[in-house]
Formats: C-alpha cells, sequence, structure tokens
C-alpha cells in the first residue's frame, strides 16, 4: 500500500464509512452493502498494519497501530454479525454488530483523545473529534428511532473527520512521544 494513500486514504474513508453506515439505518444503503463494507474494511486495516508496520512504532503514531489492530477483530465481529443474522453462522447477531458499532466509536475516541495530548497543533482538533465519538455514542444509545441512531452516527463521523483532517492537513503527529501536558 503506497504511503500516499495510507496517508490521505483515512480522510475519504472514515467519513464515507459513517455515511454508509447511517444511511443504511435509515434504509437508503443496504444491510448487505454494509456487509460488503465490513469486509473490504477488514481487507483494508489489514493492509494498512502490514503497509505502516515499520513507520507506526513510537507516540501518537503507535497509538493508531494498536487502534487498529484492536479495530480489525471489531470489523471482523461485524462480519460475523452480519453472516450471524442471515443464519450463515450460529452465533447471536446483535451483541457481535454491537460491538462493530460501538467499538469504532470508541476506539478512535481514545486515539484522538491520546493523540490530542501528544500534539501542539490542532490538539483542540483532535479534543473536538474524542467528544464527538462519545456524544455520538450516548445518542445512539439513547436514540428511540433509526432517525435518531443516524444522527447519533453522524455525529460520531463529524468527530472522527475533524480529526483525521487535522492529521491529514498537519500531517501525521510525531512519532515521538511528546506529551505536551
Amino acid at each position: 500500500m503506497s504511503r500516499t494513500l495510507r496517508a490521505n486514504g483515512p480522510a475519504l474513508l472514515v467519513p464515507a464509512a459513517w455515511l454508509v453506515a447511517a444511511a443504511t439505518v435509515v434504509g437508503v444503503v443496504s444491510e448487505h452493502a454494509l456487509f460488503v463494507a465490513h469486509v473490504v474494511m477488514s481487507v483494508l486495516l489489514a493492509a494498512f498494519l502490514l503497509g505502516s508496520r515499520g513507520e507506526m512504532v513510537a507516540g501518537a503514531l503507535r497509538v493508531w497501530k494498536v487502534i487498529i489492530l484492536f479495530g480489525t477483530p471489531v470489523t471482523l465481529a461485524g462480519v460475523a454479525g452480519f453472516l450471524a443474522r442471515d443464519g450463515v453462522i450460529a452465533a447471536p447477531a446483535t451483541p457481535l454488530l454491537a460491538t462493530a458499532l460501538y467499538g469504532w466509536i470508541l476506539l478512535p475516541a481514545v486515539g484522538l483523545a491520546l493523540t490530542g495530548r501528544r500534539v501542539r497543533q490542532a490538539a483542540s482538533a483532535y479534543a473536538i473529534g474524542a467528544g464527538g465519538c462519545v456524544v455520538g455514542a450516548v445518542a445512539v444509545a439513547l436514540a428511540g428511532s433509526p432517525t435518531a441512531v443516524a444522527a447519533g452516527i453522524g455525529v460520531v463521523g463529524l468527530g472522527q473527520t475533524v480529526g483525521i483532517l487535522a492529521a491529514t492537513v498537519t500531517g501525521p503527529p510525531s512519532a515521538s512521544p511528546t506529551p505536551v501536558d
């Protein structure tokens, strides 16, 4: 995977993923399309980890490597959840799908918060991104309708997009651990 794709791809893929998730909740995009997106994202995450293995060794970049390491099985839980829902595998679908949803809401929240503590430039963007994840998670958990779930997902997507755009515009956070606190 090329360095340019690894550096810029997330700024496109993160908002696209949340847009597809929200559109699926309100019935605009099929659940099969979301299943396919989970399969594709699982492959992309593995490729990203392999392609970046020597670059993400310290500081905030290491934090994101760990987030992606944990996120890969979280995404695979979503794949399994769809397969269970369709009766392809014998497993409870709802906990698997919830693991994928809340995992990808909260794992990046941790990464954004920790990154914001390690950088000087755009630290507030990372804090806003982490806050959007937490607010969105609460909104999704308390939602009483598909539209409200989609709105919560939209808050998550917006928060994560703010964070990933900060990283894309300012460049990757320093690999050296230089906390601001």
